[in-house]
């Protein structure tokens, strides 16, 4: 059975400290954080707190590299910074981070966050699910970019929660942060200075814009979060360790490789105009020809730099071998490999997982016109954690839900099952 940490039972939260207190009042006192600030608004901030001219870009860099090297949520860990200033920081601004509602830990080892952010506003506190896939050699943290969604694809379950509002930079940040505290991946706060980041063996390793929302509705504070995650001074993610994930907002996708340069997802899952205008409806807006122009035009893509495109495989609706030879034909020309993902069932969806052996035939034509086409292990289904499973427990499931959930992961689970020998 998974494991379910409910982190709103005071019981199952560790003791809280002073520090951690006063950094959860903060937040909700409503102070602007200075996670997810660029350099240049922190030095605004640095002004504001009443830091001398001169000084101001040398305070930031001990603040960045507090913040994202270290993982310090409380100013009054950073020693190398005055008291006095350390005080005036505080009262002015907050670097908490968002409560952890609950934790889940699937049976495969798969975990997922249900996060609550503090009102921005006139609003009310939302919540967003953050998964962490841990797999050999890397560590993959999915992000969410917007609470809800507006693009209704038709087997996603996220896509049954409306849209409430787009996450801020700070808070698609503060969902690396918050892996990395639950993973241990940031240092003690007791370790020297000079020997607190690890060359290698770090837990998150990656991270993929896949989680709720669409990205490219939400471009601005998306590029901000993803340029601070990949600060060389800071968490250091390699651009090519990210990858966003649109489905299909071809103005955005331009703008991605141009100023973000972060590897490029397309959720694709159908080969026809008709077909992809039913389970993708923005398709109707921006269709497959134009998506694929702005794909072969794609800033950086190569060989090396391949665009992923996925593939949800349902039961006969776009699983055949005609629908596999179509793609081969659509892509021609397009640096790419496709990742196959076997359908995760959520309550009250009208589609069925593909036949193992559909699935592997489509796959095995694929790969045998040059284009690599793995096919996803499905992860994480038992707690909900799936890829296209993500629905903020804001709309709290109903036990009859969850017992059929339950009875669909095991299908599930059996008919992949058929890949492992």
């Amino acid at each position: 059975m998974p494991a379910t940490i409910d982190l709103t039972d005071p019981s199952a939260r560790p003791a809280p400290s002073s520090k951690a207190v006063q950094a959860n009042a903060q937040t909700l006192d409503g102070k602007p954080t200075l996670i997810g600030m660029s350099r240049e608004e922190m030095v605004a901030a640095m002004a504001d707190a009443g830091v001398p001219e001169k000084q101001r870009k040398m305070r930031v860099n001990q603040i960045w590299h507090w913040l994202y090297v270290r993982g310090s949520s409380d100013f009054a860990d950073m020693h190398t910074i005055s008291r006095e200033l350390r005080e005036n920081l505080a009262a002015r601004y907050t670097i908490a981070r968002p409560e952890i509602v609950e934790e889940q830990i699937s049976n495969d080892g798969t975990r997922k966050w249900l996060m609550r952010f503090p009102p921005r506003g006139a609003g009310r506190p939302v919540e967003v699910e953050t998964v962490y896939i841990p797999e050999e050699g890397r560590g993959t943290l999915c992000i969410s970019s917007q609470v809800g969604c507006t693009l209704t694809c038709t087997f996603c379950h996220t896509g049954t929660q409306k849209l409430v509002r787009n996450l801020t930079a700070e808070e698609i940040l503060s969902q690396l942060l918050v892996a990395r505290d639950r993973l241990g991946d940031f240092p003690h706060k007791d370790t020297p200075q000079g020997a607190i980041v690890p060359s290698e063996g770090r837990k998150v390793t990656n991270i993929v814009m896949m989680g709720m929302g669409e990205p490219l509705y939400n471009f601005d504070h998306v590029k901000q979060a993803l340029l601070i995650a990949s600060d060389g001074d800071g968490l250091a993610l390699s651009r090519r360790r990210i990858t966003l994930s649109t489905s299909g907002v071809v103005p955005g996708i331009v703008r991605t490789g141009e100023e973000i340069g972060v590897m490029l997802a397309i959720s694709l899952h159908a080969v026809r105009d008709e077909l992809r205008d039913e389970l993708v409806p923005i398709n109707k807006k921006y269709p497959l020809k134009e998506l694929l122009e702005a794909c072969r035009t794609y800033p950086g893509v190569s060989n090396a730099r391949r665009i992923t495109f996925e593939y949800v495989m349902l039961k006969g609706v776009n699983d055949s071998l005609s629908d596999a030879k179509e793609l081969v034909r659509l892509l021609k020309g397009i640096p790419a490999k496709i990742n196959l993902i076997p359908f995760n069932p959520w309550p009250g969806s009208a589609y069925e997982c593909s036949d193992w052996e559909t699935i592997e035939t489509f796959a095995d034509f694929v790969n045998a016109n040059g284009y690599a086409s793995p096919i996803r292990t499905p992860r994480g289904r038992d707690i909900l954690a799936a890829c296209g499973q993500l629905k903020s427990e804001s709309e709290r499931m109903r036990k009859k839900d969850r017992d059929e959930l339950e009875n669909m992961a095991l299908q599930a689970m059996m008919i992949s099952g058929h890949g492992a020998d």
